[in-house]
Protein backbone atom coordinates (compact mmCIF):
# COMPACT_ATOMS: atom_id res chain seq x y z
CA UNK A 1 0.00 0.00 0.00
CA UNK A 2 1.47 3.67 -0.78
CA UNK A 3 1.52 6.35 1.13
CA UNK A 4 -1.10 8.01 -0.98
CA UNK A 5 -3.28 5.46 -0.50
CA UNK A 6 -2.99 5.17 3.34
CA UNK A 7 -3.94 8.51 3.56
CA UNK A 8 -6.88 8.19 1.10
CA UNK A 9 -7.87 5.21 3.44
CA UNK A 10 -7.61 7.81 6.61
CA UNK A 11 -9.35 10.85 4.48
CA UNK A 12 -12.41 8.33 4.05
CA UNK A 13 -12.00 6.61 7.18
CA UNK A 14 -11.81 3.34 6.30
CA UNK A 15 -8.22 2.63 7.56
CA UNK A 16 -8.46 0.13 10.37
CA UNK A 17 -6.56 1.24 13.73
CA UNK A 18 -5.28 -0.10 16.46
CA UNK A 19 -4.39 0.69 19.78
CA UNK A 20 -1.72 -1.00 22.17
CA UNK A 21 -2.20 -0.46 25.56
CA UNK A 22 -5.90 0.04 26.98
CA UNK A 23 -4.77 1.76 30.27
CA UNK A 24 -5.11 5.75 31.03
CA UNK A 25 -3.71 6.64 27.61
CA UNK A 26 -4.83 3.62 25.11
CA UNK A 27 -8.13 3.48 26.01
CA UNK A 28 -9.45 7.48 25.70
CA UNK A 29 -7.13 7.29 22.01
CA UNK A 30 -9.20 4.07 21.30
CA UNK A 31 -12.63 5.43 21.80
CA UNK A 32 -11.57 8.74 20.19
CA UNK A 33 -10.02 7.07 17.29
CA UNK A 34 -14.16 5.27 16.80
CA UNK A 35 -16.78 8.11 17.74
CA UNK A 36 -14.49 9.81 14.77
CA UNK A 37 -15.61 6.55 12.77
CA UNK A 38 -12.64 4.51 12.74
CA UNK A 39 -13.01 0.61 12.55
CA UNK A 40 -10.53 0.12 16.09
CA UNK A 41 -8.62 -2.83 17.75
CA UNK A 42 -7.38 -2.36 20.96
CA UNK A 43 -4.68 -5.09 21.94
CA UNK A 44 -3.78 -5.29 25.87
CA UNK A 45 -1.90 -8.37 27.66
CA UNK A 46 -4.14 -7.93 30.23
CA UNK A 47 -7.46 -9.94 29.77
CA UNK A 48 -9.44 -8.86 32.61
CA UNK A 49 -9.29 -5.36 30.71
CA UNK A 50 -10.08 -6.60 27.41
CA UNK A 51 -12.69 -8.47 28.37
CA UNK A 52 -14.12 -5.30 30.51
CA UNK A 53 -13.53 -3.40 26.87
CA UNK A 54 -15.55 -6.09 25.09
CA UNK A 55 -18.84 -5.91 27.66
CA UNK A 56 -19.04 -1.90 26.82
CA UNK A 57 -17.61 -1.84 30.63
CA UNK A 58 -15.52 1.48 31.12
CA UNK A 59 -12.42 1.75 33.70
CA UNK A 60 -10.90 5.03 32.86
CA UNK A 61 -11.88 7.87 34.33
CA UNK A 62 -11.34 10.14 31.67
CA UNK A 63 -13.39 8.05 29.60
CA UNK A 64 -17.90 8.15 29.51
CA UNK A 65 -19.65 5.18 30.37
CA UNK A 66 -22.03 5.33 27.39
CA UNK A 67 -19.90 6.77 24.76
CA UNK A 68 -17.75 3.25 25.42
CA UNK A 69 -20.68 1.17 25.56
CA UNK A 70 -22.20 2.35 22.57
CA UNK A 71 -19.02 2.19 20.46
CA UNK A 72 -19.04 -1.55 21.45
CA UNK A 73 -22.50 -2.75 20.78
CA UNK A 74 -22.04 -0.81 16.88
CA UNK A 75 -18.96 -3.22 16.33
CA UNK A 76 -16.70 -0.03 16.12
CA UNK A 77 -14.57 -1.04 18.81
CA UNK A 78 -12.94 -3.99 19.91
CA UNK A 79 -10.30 -5.39 22.13
CA UNK A 80 -8.22 -8.58 21.93
CA UNK A 81 -4.89 -10.10 23.65
CA UNK A 82 -4.46 -11.60 20.19
CA UNK A 83 -1.46 -9.45 18.45
CA UNK A 84 -2.04 -11.46 15.18
CA UNK A 85 -4.88 -8.93 14.83
CA UNK A 86 -2.28 -6.21 14.03
CA UNK A 87 -1.55 -7.80 10.70
CA UNK A 88 -4.72 -6.47 9.78
CA UNK A 89 -4.66 -3.14 10.99
CA UNK A 90 -3.68 0.00 8.81
CA UNK A 91 -1.89 2.19 11.89
CA UNK A 92 -1.49 1.43 15.62
CA UNK A 93 -0.62 3.65 17.92
CA UNK A 94 1.93 2.42 21.00
CA UNK A 95 0.46 3.61 24.32
CA UNK A 96 1.93 1.46 26.92
CA UNK A 97 3.75 2.12 30.31
CA UNK A 98 7.13 3.54 30.72
CA UNK A 99 8.22 2.96 34.63
CA UNK A 100 11.53 3.73 36.23
CA UNK A 101 13.04 0.81 37.77
CA UNK A 102 14.68 0.46 41.15
CA UNK A 103 17.84 2.28 40.19
CA UNK A 104 15.57 5.61 38.47
CA UNK A 105 16.48 4.00 35.11
CA UNK A 106 13.96 3.88 32.30
CA UNK A 107 12.02 0.31 31.80
CA UNK A 108 11.28 0.64 28.70
CA UNK A 109 10.60 -3.33 27.91
CA UNK A 110 6.89 -3.00 27.63
CA UNK A 111 7.65 -0.55 24.56
CA UNK A 112 9.96 -2.96 23.22
CA UNK A 113 7.73 -5.77 23.90
CA UNK A 114 5.34 -4.05 21.69
CA UNK A 115 7.57 -3.39 19.09
CA UNK A 116 8.66 -7.07 18.79
CA UNK A 117 4.68 -7.82 18.57
CA UNK A 118 3.90 -5.18 15.56
CA UNK A 119 6.76 -6.47 13.71
CA UNK A 120 5.84 -10.16 13.87
CA UNK A 121 2.78 -8.40 11.38
CA UNK A 122 4.17 -5.57 10.23
CA UNK A 123 3.35 -5.10 6.46
CA UNK A 124 3.48 -2.78 3.84
CA UNK A 125 2.13 0.72 3.64
CA UNK A 126 1.50 0.26 7.83
CA UNK A 127 2.12 3.47 10.18
CA UNK A 128 3.36 3.10 13.60
CA UNK A 129 3.28 5.87 15.98
CA UNK A 130 5.01 5.52 19.29
CA UNK A 131 2.92 7.62 21.95
CA UNK A 132 4.74 6.27 25.39
CA UNK A 133 6.69 8.70 26.88
CA UNK A 134 10.19 8.42 26.59
CA UNK A 135 13.80 9.46 26.65
CA UNK A 136 14.60 11.12 23.19
CA UNK A 137 16.27 8.96 20.43
CA UNK A 138 13.57 5.86 21.42
CA UNK A 139 11.65 6.04 18.00
CA UNK A 140 14.48 5.93 16.01
CA UNK A 141 17.34 4.17 18.26
CA UNK A 142 14.60 1.16 19.76
CA UNK A 143 12.03 0.70 17.96
CA UNK A 144 12.78 1.47 14.29
CA UNK A 145 15.80 -1.32 14.52
CA UNK A 146 13.16 -3.83 15.99
CA UNK A 147 10.53 -2.89 13.05
CA UNK A 148 13.15 -2.86 10.39
CA UNK A 149 14.34 -6.43 11.33
CA UNK A 150 11.44 -7.65 9.21
CA UNK A 151 13.37 -6.15 6.02
CA UNK A 152 10.71 -3.47 5.51
CA UNK A 153 12.23 -0.39 5.70
CA UNK A 154 11.29 3.04 7.58
CA UNK A 155 10.28 6.03 4.50
CA UNK A 156 10.08 2.86 2.42
CA UNK A 157 7.88 0.16 3.19
CA UNK A 158 6.19 1.77 6.25
CA UNK A 159 5.75 5.24 8.43
CA UNK A 160 7.12 5.74 12.38
CA UNK A 161 6.43 8.35 13.78
CA UNK A 162 6.11 9.69 17.66
CA UNK A 163 3.44 11.72 19.08
CA UNK A 164 3.66 12.02 23.19
CA UNK A 165 0.23 11.32 25.29
CA UNK A 166 -0.94 14.56 26.90
CA UNK A 167 -3.37 13.17 29.24
CA UNK A 168 -4.10 14.81 32.59
CA UNK A 169 -6.52 12.33 34.71
CA UNK A 170 -9.30 14.56 35.38
CA UNK A 171 -8.98 17.47 33.68
CA UNK A 172 -12.82 18.88 33.11
CA UNK A 173 -11.01 21.14 30.44
CA UNK A 174 -8.35 19.67 28.49
CA UNK A 175 -8.77 15.83 27.48
CA UNK A 176 -7.33 13.67 24.63
CA UNK A 177 -9.52 14.71 21.78
CA UNK A 178 -9.06 18.82 22.40
CA UNK A 179 -5.71 19.11 23.88
CA UNK A 180 -3.01 20.11 20.72
CA UNK A 181 -1.00 17.27 19.79
CA UNK A 182 2.69 17.44 18.63
CA UNK A 183 3.85 14.85 15.98
CA UNK A 184 7.34 13.88 14.79
CA UNK A 185 7.84 11.47 11.93
CA UNK A 186 11.13 10.17 10.81
CA UNK A 187 10.58 11.14 7.24
CA UNK A 188 8.42 13.89 6.41
CA UNK A 189 6.10 11.62 4.51
CA UNK A 190 5.64 9.71 8.35
CA UNK A 191 5.00 12.77 9.87
CA UNK A 192 2.25 14.24 7.28
CA UNK A 193 0.44 10.42 7.49
CA UNK A 194 0.86 10.96 11.02
CA UNK A 195 -0.36 14.21 11.20
CA UNK A 196 -3.33 13.23 8.69
CA UNK A 197 -4.59 10.48 11.00
CA UNK A 198 -4.68 12.91 14.31
CA UNK A 199 -6.44 15.68 12.17
CA UNK A 200 -9.27 13.73 11.60
CA UNK A 201 -9.73 12.83 14.76
CA UNK A 202 -9.03 15.42 17.42
CA UNK A 203 -9.99 18.92 17.78
CA UNK A 204 -6.98 20.13 19.25
CA UNK A 205 -4.56 21.63 16.79
CA UNK A 206 -1.32 19.04 15.31
CA UNK A 207 1.72 20.71 15.78
CA UNK A 208 4.44 18.90 13.22
CA UNK A 209 7.56 19.29 14.24
CA UNK A 210 11.13 17.98 12.15
CA UNK A 211 11.84 14.08 14.00
CA UNK A 212 10.74 12.16 16.50
CA UNK A 213 13.31 13.08 18.55
CA UNK A 214 12.02 16.83 18.82
CA UNK A 215 8.46 15.06 19.74
CA UNK A 216 10.13 13.12 22.32
CA UNK A 217 12.20 16.00 23.82
CA UNK A 218 9.23 18.75 24.09
CA UNK A 219 7.49 15.50 25.78
CA UNK A 220 9.82 15.76 28.58
CA UNK A 221 10.35 19.65 28.80
CA UNK A 222 6.82 19.87 29.87
CA UNK A 223 6.73 18.05 32.59
CA UNK A 224 10.19 18.71 33.87
CA UNK A 225 8.84 22.53 33.78
CA UNK A 226 6.19 21.11 36.08
CA UNK A 227 8.83 18.83 37.97
CA UNK A 228 11.29 21.90 38.66
CA UNK A 229 8.70 24.11 39.46
CA UNK A 230 6.59 22.45 41.88
CA UNK A 231 9.84 21.99 43.60
CA UNK A 232 10.28 25.30 44.16
CA UNK A 233 7.02 25.91 45.36
CA UNK A 234 7.96 22.87 47.46
CA UNK A 235 10.92 24.39 49.19
CA UNK A 236 8.92 28.01 49.37
CA UNK A 237 6.41 26.21 51.32
CA UNK A 238 9.56 24.61 53.69
CA UNK A 239 11.11 28.01 54.38
CA UNK A 240 7.67 29.95 54.70
CA UNK A 241 6.64 27.16 57.55
CA UNK A 242 10.42 28.45 59.33
CA UNK A 243 9.49 31.97 58.82
CA UNK A 244 6.11 31.91 60.31
CA UNK A 245 5.20 33.60 56.67
CA UNK A 246 1.79 31.38 54.58
CA UNK A 247 3.05 30.05 51.45
CA UNK A 248 -0.92 29.88 50.41
CA UNK A 249 -1.22 33.44 50.55
CA UNK A 250 2.46 34.37 48.82
CA UNK A 251 0.96 32.78 45.83
CA UNK A 252 -1.90 34.24 45.88
CA UNK A 253 -0.10 37.42 46.44
CA UNK A 254 2.14 36.72 43.51
CA UNK A 255 -0.31 35.70 40.72
CA UNK A 256 -2.13 39.35 40.66
CA UNK A 257 1.42 39.85 38.57
CA UNK A 258 -0.46 39.81 34.85
CA UNK A 259 3.09 38.58 33.26
CA UNK A 260 6.09 36.69 34.54
CA UNK A 261 4.67 34.27 36.95
CA UNK A 262 2.81 31.28 36.71
CA UNK A 263 1.34 29.67 40.35
CA UNK A 264 3.30 26.22 41.17
CA UNK A 265 1.59 24.86 44.58
CA UNK A 266 3.18 22.77 46.99
CA UNK A 267 1.96 19.56 48.72
CA UNK A 268 2.78 16.62 49.87
CA UNK A 269 4.64 15.16 46.97
CA UNK A 270 4.36 14.20 43.18
CA UNK A 271 2.20 11.74 41.79
CA UNK A 272 0.95 10.18 38.79
CA UNK A 273 2.75 8.76 35.96
CA UNK A 274 4.66 11.59 34.06
CA UNK A 275 5.67 14.11 36.59
CA UNK A 276 7.75 12.41 38.99
CA UNK A 277 8.90 10.13 36.59
CA UNK A 278 9.52 11.69 33.12
CA UNK A 279 12.56 14.41 34.30
CA UNK A 280 14.83 10.84 35.16
CA UNK A 281 14.53 9.40 31.12
CA UNK A 282 16.34 12.88 30.50
CA UNK A 283 19.02 12.51 33.39
CA UNK A 284 19.40 8.47 32.14
CA UNK A 285 19.95 10.37 28.88
CA UNK A 286 22.21 13.20 29.77
CA UNK A 287 24.87 10.54 31.01
CA UNK A 288 25.13 9.28 27.56
CA UNK A 289 26.86 13.22 26.40
CA UNK A 290 28.77 13.20 29.56
CA UNK A 291 26.07 15.59 31.02
CA UNK A 292 24.91 16.40 34.83
CA UNK A 293 20.88 17.68 34.76
CA UNK A 294 22.25 19.41 38.24
CA UNK A 295 18.92 21.53 38.67
CA UNK A 296 16.19 18.33 37.20
CA UNK A 297 18.31 15.98 39.91
CA UNK A 298 17.79 18.71 42.91
CA UNK A 299 14.19 19.38 42.05
CA UNK A 300 13.39 15.75 42.46
CA UNK A 301 15.37 15.48 46.05
CA UNK A 302 13.55 18.24 47.07
CA UNK A 303 10.05 16.56 45.96
CA UNK A 304 10.75 12.88 46.99
CA UNK A 305 11.47 14.78 50.48
CA UNK A 306 7.72 16.22 50.74
CA UNK A 307 6.53 12.86 52.30
CA UNK A 308 9.07 13.33 55.11
CA UNK A 309 8.53 16.60 55.64
CA UNK A 310 4.60 16.23 56.18
CA UNK A 311 5.39 13.54 58.82
CA UNK A 312 8.06 15.20 60.56
CA UNK A 313 5.74 18.27 60.49
CA UNK A 314 2.98 15.88 61.99
CA UNK A 315 5.42 14.83 64.72
CA UNK A 316 5.55 18.69 66.40
CA UNK A 317 2.00 18.86 65.64
CA UNK A 318 1.05 16.23 67.96
CA UNK A 319 3.83 16.95 70.06
CA UNK A 320 1.64 20.42 70.95
CA UNK A 321 -0.69 18.26 72.49
CA UNK A 322 1.84 15.89 74.30
CA UNK A 323 1.24 13.08 72.29
CA UNK A 324 3.45 10.89 70.39
CA UNK A 325 3.53 9.85 66.84
CA UNK A 326 4.52 6.10 68.02
CA UNK A 327 0.65 4.88 69.17
CA UNK A 328 -0.74 8.06 67.91
CA UNK A 329 -4.31 7.69 65.42
CA UNK A 330 -3.68 9.13 62.06
CA UNK A 331 -6.39 9.62 59.60
CA UNK A 332 -5.45 10.06 56.21
CA UNK A 333 -8.07 12.07 53.56
CA UNK A 334 -6.98 10.86 50.30
CA UNK A 335 -4.56 8.52 48.72
CA UNK A 336 -4.97 9.16 44.84
CA UNK A 337 -2.27 11.32 43.77
CA UNK A 338 -4.76 14.06 42.81
CA UNK A 339 -8.11 15.78 43.49
CA UNK A 340 -11.09 13.87 42.17
CA UNK A 341 -9.52 10.55 39.91
CA UNK A 342 -9.11 7.02 41.24
CA UNK A 343 -5.13 7.12 40.03
CA UNK A 344 -3.16 6.27 42.77
CA UNK A 345 -0.17 5.64 40.77
CA UNK A 346 3.30 6.95 42.76
CA UNK A 347 1.00 8.76 45.21
CA UNK A 348 3.17 10.29 47.62
CA UNK A 349 0.35 9.30 50.20
CA UNK A 350 1.61 5.81 49.90
CA UNK A 351 4.86 7.11 51.39
CA UNK A 352 3.26 9.18 54.32
CA UNK A 353 1.47 5.86 55.23
CA UNK A 354 4.83 3.53 55.01
CA UNK A 355 6.50 5.99 57.09
CA UNK A 356 4.18 6.51 59.80
CA UNK A 357 4.02 2.62 59.67
CA UNK A 358 7.84 2.85 60.34
CA UNK A 359 7.18 5.15 63.71
CA UNK A 360 4.48 2.89 65.20
CA UNK A 361 1.64 5.02 64.28
CA UNK A 362 -2.19 3.54 63.90
CA UNK A 363 -3.40 4.74 60.25
CA UNK A 364 -6.94 4.68 58.64
CA UNK A 365 -7.65 5.92 55.25
CA UNK A 366 -11.06 7.70 53.45
CA UNK A 367 -10.85 7.81 49.66
CA UNK A 368 -14.42 8.14 47.77
CA UNK A 369 -12.77 6.95 44.60
CA UNK A 370 -10.79 4.19 45.82
CA UNK A 371 -12.16 1.44 47.54
CA UNK A 372 -8.37 -0.47 48.98
CA UNK A 373 -5.44 -0.40 48.12
CA UNK A 374 -1.75 -2.07 49.74
CA UNK A 375 1.48 -0.52 50.75
CA UNK A 376 3.90 -3.75 51.42
CA UNK A 377 2.12 -6.44 52.44
CA UNK A 378 -0.77 -5.06 54.42
CA UNK A 379 -3.63 -4.07 52.54
CA UNK A 380 -6.05 -0.84 53.07
CA UNK A 381 -9.83 -0.27 52.60
CA UNK A 382 -10.72 2.89 52.63
CA UNK A 383 -13.85 3.93 55.01
CA UNK A 384 -16.34 6.47 54.47
CA UNK A 385 -15.58 9.89 56.29
CA UNK A 386 -18.10 10.04 59.42
CA UNK A 387 -17.85 12.52 62.38
CA UNK A 388 -17.06 9.24 64.77
CA UNK A 389 -13.91 8.33 62.57
CA UNK A 390 -12.72 12.00 62.89
CA UNK A 391 -13.38 11.79 66.42
CA UNK A 392 -10.94 8.78 66.61
CA UNK A 393 -8.48 10.68 65.05
CA UNK A 394 -6.00 12.14 67.36
CA UNK A 395 -4.53 13.97 63.89
CA UNK A 396 -6.28 14.41 60.24
CA UNK A 397 -4.31 15.14 57.72
CA UNK A 398 -5.33 16.14 54.54
CA UNK A 399 -3.53 14.54 51.71
CA UNK A 400 -5.72 15.04 48.76
CA UNK A 401 -8.31 17.64 48.29
CA UNK A 402 -11.39 15.73 46.93
CA UNK A 403 -14.75 17.69 46.03
CA UNK A 404 -16.14 15.07 47.53
CA UNK A 405 -15.21 15.36 51.54
CA UNK A 406 -17.38 17.31 53.96
CA UNK A 407 -14.97 19.87 54.68
CA UNK A 408 -17.80 21.59 57.02
CA UNK A 409 -17.89 18.25 58.80
CA UNK A 410 -14.17 18.43 59.19
CA UNK A 411 -14.14 21.63 60.43
CA UNK A 412 -16.60 21.01 63.34
CA UNK A 413 -15.61 16.85 64.33
CA UNK A 414 -11.40 16.96 63.79
CA UNK A 415 -9.37 17.57 66.85
CA UNK A 416 -6.23 18.22 64.96
CA UNK A 417 -6.19 18.86 60.94
CA UNK A 418 -2.97 19.31 59.10
CA UNK A 419 -4.13 20.35 55.54
CA UNK A 420 -1.15 19.52 52.76
CA UNK A 421 -3.27 21.19 50.14
CA UNK A 422 -5.09 24.21 51.67
CA UNK A 423 -8.27 22.18 51.14
CA UNK A 424 -10.24 24.24 54.05
CA UNK A 425 -9.35 27.63 52.64
CA UNK A 426 -12.27 29.88 53.43
CA UNK A 427 -13.41 27.84 56.52
CA UNK A 428 -12.51 30.55 59.29
CA UNK A 429 -14.42 28.67 62.14
CA UNK A 430 -12.59 25.24 62.46
CA UNK A 431 -13.02 23.52 65.99
CA UNK A 432 -9.67 21.72 66.22
CA UNK A 433 -6.46 22.83 65.54
CA UNK A 434 -5.55 23.09 62.26
CA UNK A 435 -2.03 24.01 60.41
CA UNK A 436 -1.63 24.16 56.53
CA UNK A 437 1.93 23.22 54.87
Amino acid sequence: MSTEELLRKIEEKTALIGVVGLGYVGLPLAVEKAKAGYPVIGFDIQKKRVDMVNQGINYIGDVVDEDLKELVQQGRLRATTDYSHIREVDAVAICVPTPLDKYQQPNISYVKGSAREIAKYLHPGMLVVLESTTYPGTTEEVVRPILEETGLKVGRDFHLAYSPERVDPGNKVYNTKNTPKVVGGVTPACTRVAAMLYRQVLEGEVFEVSSPAVAEMEKILENTFRNINIALANEMAILCHKMGIDIWEVIEAAKTKPYGFMAFYPGPGLGGHCIPIDPFYLTWKAREYRYHTRLIELAGEINNYMPEFVVERLVKILNRHKKPLNGSRVLLLGVAYKRDIDDMRESPVLEIIRLLEEYGASVRVCDPHIPSFRVGDRKYHCEPLTPELLDWADATVITTDHSAFDYRMIADCARVIFDTRNAMKGISDIRGDYEKL
